[in-house]
């Protein structure tokens, strides 16, 4: 098997398929696109969702904290809590475990997101630090209850820049290599993508507002986010290439490691769909917080497919993510 999470229709067969218990208080289930359970505390919800680090080598205490906290966020919350799995490998120092928690603690301070508990092991079963992360967050039932649901012609926006956390990430695991063909600048540039990976304020915003979805870009990037959006609510989509944005730094990076930065790893974006009747009044409201949003497409009745230099492609269900060919 490939490396990366497992494709939807293994997901399907070796995962969902053995789950037989069924709680009347479990309002959403695991599902292809659903990053967040969701369940019933009367007249408030809970939703939890948890994530692994297992891409990155630095800044993982950083990363571990927003991966998380990013998709209670995509249900228009902000998080209130989190745990965090800690498992590092025989011969890491005490100075090393001190740093990730450091990071962790920074960057929970910066969101006002607790962490309440977790588990910390040095363990020979990995050979890197892999940090599990588990977020809560809590919402009126009646928010919950009154959301749109995703249709045809609700406008799909994507916030911030494709490729953002990968171009970080490999910025900060290559940078030896990387100077072939960045300018050190380009590399402090490609590094600070990483402090622009949490999606809290546009997911407030949008939930605010009111939306159809949302879904935080993750491992397989802006077209696996989409493809799953589509899965999930039984809908296609128009993308348009070229109106996709998307850093000088990324684009040199892709090209030096042949990645297609639409597959690449992006915390930090948001795939948001909104009906036609509410787009200017997100994109006004994000763009006075200062955050970048760009309409990228459509969504519709069938074919999910991107336009590209005229031609027509199927956008494919997610593989493994690009980041993980360096």
């Amino acid at each position: 098997m490939k490396t990366g999470k497992l494709d939807s229709e293994l997901l399907k067969k070796i995962v969902f398929e053995h789950i037989e218990y069924k709680s009347k208080d479990v309002l959403v289930r695991p599902g292809i696109g659903k990053d967040c359970a969701i369940v019933d505390y009367g007249e408030n919800v809970c939703v939890l969702s948890t994530d692994p680090i297992t891409g990155a080598t630095n800044e993982v205490g950083r990363l571990a904290v927003h991966i998380s906290c990013n998709d209670i966020a995509s249900e228009g919350l902000e998080p209130l809590g989190i745990m965090l799995a800690i498992m590092v490998p025989e011969g890491t120092t005490e100075s090393e475990i001190d740093d990730i928690m450091k990071q962790a603690g920074e960057e929970a301070g910066k969101l006002k997101v607790e962490i309440i508990g977790g588990h910390t092991e040095i363990t020979n079963a990995v050979n890197k630090t892999i940090i599990v992360s588990t977020a809560i967050g809590k919402a009126s039932k009646e928010r919950y209850e009154n959301r749109d649901d995703v249709k045809s012609g609700d406008a799909v926006i994507l916030t911030k820049l494709a490729g953002l956390e990968g171009t970080g990430i490999i910025a900060y695991d290559n940078e030896k290599a990387l100077l072939e063909v960045l300018t050190p600048e380009e590399i402090h540039n490609a590094k600070a993508m990483l402090e622009d990976v949490s999606v809290i304020r546009e997911g407030v915003i949008a939930g605010d507002i009111g939306v159809s979805s949302m879904h935080d870009v993750t491992e397989g990037g802006i077209l696996g986010a989409i493809w799953e959006i589509c899965e999930s609510s039984k809908v296609g989509a128009t993308v348009y290439f070229d109106k996709i944005p998307v850093a000088k730094e990324t684009l040199k990076i892709c090209k030096f490691y042949d990645l297609d930065y639409l597959k690449l790893i992006s915390s930090g974006c948001m795939i948001i769909t909104v009906s036609e009747r509410k787009k200017d009044k997100l994109l006004k409201a994000l763009k006075d917080e200062g955050i970048l949003a760009t309409e990228i497409g459509v969504i519709q009745e069938k074919a999910i497919q991107l336009i590209k230099d005229g031609e027509i492609l199927e956008i494919e269900p997610p593989e493994s993510d690009e980041l993980y060919k360096v």
